[in-house]
């Protein structure tokens, strides 16, 4: 997880991804929404893919490289806070934040995948994250801005 190799003790062989994430490694950003993989809260990557760690058995992630909003910033060659976080900040995206670890790390893996989505690919990639707020105005621009960062 976040590029630590982490044991799996025995009691949490049978929980889910996020659980562990959470309670055993004390992971606080990764958050529990919906508990159906429906909101998009709990986005964390396995092998840079954006997934609901609240429907994936953490059985299915062991030998994985696990990567929570706590670790994005260490995806970048300086260590230094992803071009999707620093947007973020630029377009003042939060208003309660419960729901931004997982847009963030979600718009991560579009903007690895895709580096100059259309906005609306943009749309159509960040549908599944629900936005109690609805910042999703803010939400797009920003990555918008992240994909003239990553694109360089």
């Amino acid at each position: 997880v976040n590029g630590k190799t982490t044991a799996i003790p025995t009691k949490y062989r049978d929980v889910r991804l996020l659980d562990f994430i959470r309670d055993y490694i004390g992971l606080k950003g990764t958050k529990y929404g919906c508990g159906k993989g429906q909101c998009g809260a709990c986005t964390v990557h396995i092998d840079g893919v954006a997934v609901r760690s609240c429907v994936v058995p953490l059985a299915q992630a062991a030998g994985r490289q696990i990567t929570t909003i706590e670790g994005l910033s260490g995806t970048t060659a300086t260590g230094s806070l992803h071009p999707v976080q620093k947007a973020w900040i630029e377009d003042d995206v939060p208003q309660c934040g419960y729901c931004q670890p997982g847009q963030i790390i979600t718009a991560a893996a579009l903007l690895k995948r895709n580096p100059d989505p259309t906005a609306e690919e943009i749309r159509n990639e960040m549908a599944g994250n629900l936005c109690r707020c609805g910042t999703y105005y803010r939400i797009q621009r920003a990555i918008g801005r992240a994909s003239k960062e990553v694109g360089k």
